[in-house]
């Protein structure tokens, strides 16, 4: 909130502490305006204000979308439930937030959508993003002398899949697909954007056959692949605001996803042993097929370029230089809670209770010493890095910039060019019961072959993330523990993946 100077924040749905956010005073006030300092508004989301005094006085400064509520805002006003000093706080708010933006100096105006450049744009963030997930016998980058390639499943003849709810951005020409609506409180059907990794893929290995088959049927499928030199599988699963997935297994049917897609990567492998799965996806997904495959590809949804981009990735136009930003578990017992109970009804609230506390993510997976799938951070490439020379720099004393620098250097290891992350690591003192490893800095570096550079990773406390604090909730406030702290650097998360760097000594 503070590196992007944001305007305004969204109060959410859900209660915590039994008080519905758009109406916590703690949040709004304590929290968010007073301790952090934030001096934008506060707005609802979409119908999830119920109240008009209590959400008013609590900070809520704009109700969206219709002013259910806040339509009674003047009475409570007269009535001398609400200070008048409180709605023009909200004014004031929301007219300062729109000044410092530059709304009333540069009015904005009605003007064409640069498509194509951001299209460009699009294509460069897929191709930033998406994540090699497994590479065995360097089966990719594929060679565009491919001569026979088998493309499976997904829509991928005509376009990628996008998110629904807030995601789904309509497609500049239209969707390529549809499909129906399979979650009615998510308001959006199911969209593929108008962008072709059929088309790519075929654009980038001209003198190949390529051949699609939809997946509806298993066998078919495995005809085709076992014909083929090269099977590439795009699998899928659609998400949204408004709903929960029923599983992270592919063999969870639903309308946007009616194909046992598990077994249909089972079955093509079988035939083809040059088989290559790309996934679209907003999560993690179960991949009980991975053994099976020689190549994986986390494309996310790609976008209205998102074709393109992967025939880049596959083809080694592109470098996949993507890191992981969440876990994929192994398996659904690994998770925090295999099971979640479902709501009574779509209006009833129910108690949740994160009983893993701060053990989020990454750092579950870490306390409980569990082994994920792929960690947080992971992600291949088409070359190979080297970290070396690694050391720690203590500054904690200096009066003006109290930091932790780690410096090494990173050498481009492998034959082509590419991208590699440097991530460093925190162990807090071990009384204080905090996860293992925390992230508290990263780079990211281009070498070509052989190239090398010297990096320094800061870890500066006066930072907004308080990377060497805990949250002491005695004195509700961020503390630095006094005893040992261990750097780590590494290119994931995983212990494995991680070499200590030194140890510093915060004193009484």
């Amino acid at each position: 909130m503070k590196d992007s100077n944001v305007q305004s924040v969204m109060c959410s749905y859900n209660l915590t502490g039994g008080s519905y956010n758009c109406e916590n005073s703690h949040l709004l006030n304590d929290v968010l305006k007073n301790g952090w300092g934030f001096s934008g508004f506060v707005m609802s989301d979409w119908l999830a204000t119920h109240s008009t005094v209590n959400a008013a006085n609590a900070g809520l400064d704009q109700e969206q979308p219709d002013q259910q509520y806040f339509s009674a805002l003047g009475q409570a006003i007269q009535n001398g439930q609400v200070p008048q000093s409180r709605l023009d706080n909200m004014v004031h708010r929301v007219l300062r937030a729109m000044f410092q933006v530059g709304i009333f100096d540069n009015p904005q105006t009605v003007q064409p959508i640069p498509a194509a450049a951001d299209a460009a744009i699009a294509q460069q963030i897929e191709e930033n993003g998406a994540v090699l997930l497994k590479n065995a016998s360097a089966q990719l980058p594929l060679s565009p002398n491919v001569q026979s390639i088998a493309v499976i499943g997904s829509h991928a003849d005509v376009g990628v899949l996008s998110g629904g709810g807030s995601a789904q951005v309509q497609p500049v020409g239209g969707p390529a697909l549809t499909s129906g609506n399979p979650c009615p409180p998510c308001w959006s059907q199911v969209v593929w954007d108008p962008s072709s990794p059929m088309k790519a893929i075929q654009a980038m290995a001209p003198g190949a056959m390529v051949q699609y088959a939809d997946g509806s049927s298993a066998s078919a499928a495995a005809s085709l692949a076992a014909s083929s030199q090269v099977a590439i599988v795009f699998v899928s699963q659609w998400e949204s605001e408004g709903m929960d997935l029923p599983g992270l297994n592919l063999t969870d049917l639903t309308n946007a996803t009616p194909i046992d897609q598990d077994s249909l990567v089972s079955a093509v492998a079988a035939t083809n042993p040059h088989t290559v799965v790309v996934i679209e996806s907003g999560g993690p997904i179960l991949m009980p097929w991975l053994s099976q495959v020689y190549s994986v590809l986390e494309a996310w949804y790609p976008g209205q370029s998102g074709g393109a981009a992967i025939a880049d990735l596959l083809f080694g136009k592109t470098n996949p230089s993507g890191k992981l930003p969440i876990t994929f578990p192994a398996s659904v017992s690994q998770l925090p809670r295999p099971a979640i109970p479902a709501p009574p009804n779509n209006t009833t609230p129910f108690d949740v209770n994160y009983s893993e506390g701060f053990n989020v993510g990454y750092k579950w997976y870490d306390s409980q010493g569990l082994t994920p799938l792929f960690p947080f951070g992971f992600g291949l490439s088409y070359t190979t890095f080297s970290f070396t020379n690694p050391a720690l720099v203590n500054n904690l004393t200096s009066t003006s910039n109290p930091n932790i620098q780690v410096t090494c250097t990173v050498t481009n290891t492998g034959a082509v060019s590419g991208a590699e992350v440097a991530q460093v690591y925190l162990g807090l003192p071990a009384g204080l019961g905090e996860p293992p490893h925390r992230l508290v800095g990263w780079q990211k570096v281009t070498l070509a072959p052989t190239g090398y550079q010297p990096l320094t990773i800061e870890i500066d406390e006066n930072d907004s993330s308080h990377p060497l604090s805990y949250w002491n909730e005695t004195s509700s406030a961020w503390t630095v523990a006094p005893g040992q702290y261990t750097v780590y650097l590494g290119d994931s998360s995983s212990a494995a993946a991680l070499t200590a760097v030194g140890t510093f000594t915060v004193g009484p």
